[in-house]
């Protein structure tokens, strides 16, 4: 069942980009985005190991619960009243026990909904076989790694055939547990328009745009203003809209959002959330569909309204790609903050001293030393490695921050009795302890690639358990997570540097966001005008930016072209000190990354400015 015959365009409003994201999105949405569905994307990589560990003490947990006991509860009557449907991944490794809840919440307030429940994506029966077979990571920095001994979580990143399944089968509410971020919206567009997966350039189009529409509206509000390069520019961001979607049945939208709300949507905005936590934007890799963005026009149509087409689509790979977590040791972190002259510099001896005194402490009680360990200076621009600003460096106030690891929690624990100690004991001016830090799992992630015979979808709703057919019209080879090359070429010298000429730093010409996929970077780099481009591709080069990154940056840097937007993406391959809750960072994700190569030194005819 399809409302392709009755519908030219349907509206879809994105909520949530993570566990955590604001409770006002939803409510928003319904109220006043006049939309027939909301879509909710609550699952990080990392969010399935903390699921997995709240089932396991507790069977009737293992999900998102803030999408039962505080947004749905909220909005459900206003849901039904609206006949609006809701997809969301909030099912994280226990989807069948959020559907319970979320019908436990119906019961109580008297209203009936059809909610139907997607499984399938949970790996972990078939590691015992996967082991013997082999497995082998492809990843970047874990590349050829067997699978490690212990993992806690083990799931596919399905596609949007199941939800779409069950949108057809007359649920209003969608609970799945891992897909990829943009399948909850790709379901419902293929739900709507009868999209299928027969495998010309046409559907192939449609379903790259479906997930180049999930894509600007999996994270919220960051195709809406949220992280934008010119922040200054985006009003009330304590009443930020979060973004609608206008899709019309050929693939194309709009982008937009609620009126009478603050947030910024413009082609700068949306151009920063395309390039967010891509890799080669030649070759995206989603189980449906190989997406294509490099020929992607963005127009502005209207006030807060941009007009999105040009996503061409590939044949999808025979696999899924399959992300464990595993425990690996402890990690604890601890802050002091130092007021006073020479803050940074107390504050650097003060860090020294803690890990002399406790390697020391540790040596004594029989412990071996410290796996890991980093010393960073909030507020001196620490992260910025050789590019600190040496005006910071006078600073009087300074933040320490101490990270390190061990295979033992008692060991760490030791470390953390020595934390407080510092506020008599050494520098003046010390203070903010904030009692002892807690010691605490150090969580990684593994990732391979599943053949998609290995598995098998479900959708189950009313008690009733039906199969889903995954598409099987793959490509005749697998494709790579990443191009065999680039999708640019290294750029020549740019002609007509003639005449006076200045050097400016990239910020003044550019736009700029970083996203994170485990260990990897990327930073992508939107021109402000076509004209800048050039220039910008031959001073922001990959050499340039390997060694403007030296300090945070271990592998390979690779550069790609999106020219449909005036933009280049660099991929920085062990680039997060491990990523996610296995990096001492306190930027562990790359956000600030992107602001970093945003300080670096274009050289440009004047006239151009």
């Amino acid at each position: 069942m399809t409302n392709s015959a009755t519908k030219t365009s349907i509206r879809i409003g994105g909520a949530s980009g993570f566990w955590g994201d604001s409770s006002v999105g939803a409510p928003q949405l319904v109220q006043m985005g006049k939309v027939d569905y909301v879509v909710f994307d609550y699952l990080a990589e990392l969010t399935m190991s903390v699921l997995a560990a709240a089932r396991m003490k507790n069977p009737d947990l293992g999900y998102a619960t803030d999408f039962v006991t505080v947004t749905m509860k909220a909005i459900l009557k206003d849901v039904v009243a609206k006949n609006i449907k809701i997809v969301s991944n909030a099912g994280g490794m226990n989807p069948h026990a959020c559907a319970a809840a979320l019908a436990a919440i119906a019961a109580e307030q008297g209203v009936a909904i059809k909610i139907a429940v997607v499984e399938g994506d949970d790996v972990l029966p078939l590691i015992p076989a996967l082991r013997e077979k082999g497995v082998k990571s492809f990843e970047s920095g874990q590349s050829g790694a067997p699978l490690p001994e212990r993992l806690l979580s083990a799931n596919a990143y399905l596609g949007a055939a199941p939800i779409k399944q069950a949108l057809d089968a007359g649920a209003q509410v969608v609970i799945t547990g891992r897909c990829v971020d943009s399948a909850v919206t790709l379901g419902v567009l293929m739900h709507e328009f009868d999209w299928k997966f027969d495998g010309n350039q046409d559907d192939l189009d449609k379903l790259a745009q479906g997930s180049l529409a999930g894509h600007l509206i999996e994270c919220g509000c960051q195709a809406t203003g949220g992280l934008h390069t010119d922040w200054q520019n985006v009003p009330e961001w304590d009443n930020i809209g979060y973004p609608v979607l206008t899709c019309s049945a050929d693939g194309s939208f709009v982008v937009e959002k609620p009126p009478q709300t603050g947030g910024l949507v413009n082609v700068a905005t949306v151009a920063e959330q395309l390039v967010y936590e891509i890799g080669d934007p030649a070759n995206y890799l989603l189980p449906d569909v190989v997406c294509d963005f490099t020929q992607v026009e963005l127009t502005q149509v209207g006030e807060h309204q941009v007009f999105v087409r040009g996503a061409r689509g590939k044949t999808p790979p025979p696999h899924y790609k399959v992300s464990t977590t595993y425990a690996h040791g402890f990690r604890c972190s601890g802050q002091l903050t130092i007021v006073g002259l020479d803050a940074v510099a107390k504050a650097q001896r003060t860090g020294e001293a803690i890990l002399t005194r406790t390697r020391r402490l540790l040596l004594d009680a029989g412990f071996s030393d410290y796996g890991d360990s980093l010393i960073e200076i909030l507020g001196a621009e620490s992260c910025y490695g050789a590019h600190q600003n040496v005006y910071v460096q006078t600073s009087r106030e300074a933040v320490l921050r101490l990270t390190v690891t061990h295979s033992s929690k008692e060991a760490l624990a030791l470390f953390a009795r020595e934390i407080a100690p510092a506020g008599t004991s050494w520098s003046p001016g010390t203070t903010g302890a904030g009692g002892r830090p807690s010691p605490s799992p150090m969580i990684r992630q593994y990732a391979f690639l599943l053949d998609k015979t290995a598995l098998q979808p479900a959708v189950v709703m009313d008690g009733e358990r039906t199969l889903v057919e995954v598409a099987t019209n793959f490509a005749a080879e697998p494709q790579s997570v990443r191009s065999e090359a680039p999708t640019s070429v290294r750029p020549e010298p740019v002609e007509g540097l003639q005449g006076d000429t200045v050097t400016v730093p990239l910020i003044q010409l550019a736009y700029a966001r970083s996203g994170d996929k485990g260990d990897t970077s990327n930073i992508g780099i939107i021109a402000r005008q076509s004209a800048f481009l050039p220039y910008i591709k031959a001073s922001v080069t990959e050499e340039t930016v390997a060694d403007w990154l030296a300090h945070l940056v271990k592998g390979p840097v690779t550069r790609y072209d999106l020219p449909g937007i005036n933009a280049v993406n660099f991929v920085c391959e062990q680039a997060l000190g491990g990523g996610g809750m296995s990096s001492l960072r306190n930027d562990p994700l790359g956000k600030g990354m992107a602001q970093m190569v945003l300080d670096m030194p274009v050289q440009i005819p004047q006239n151009l400015l």
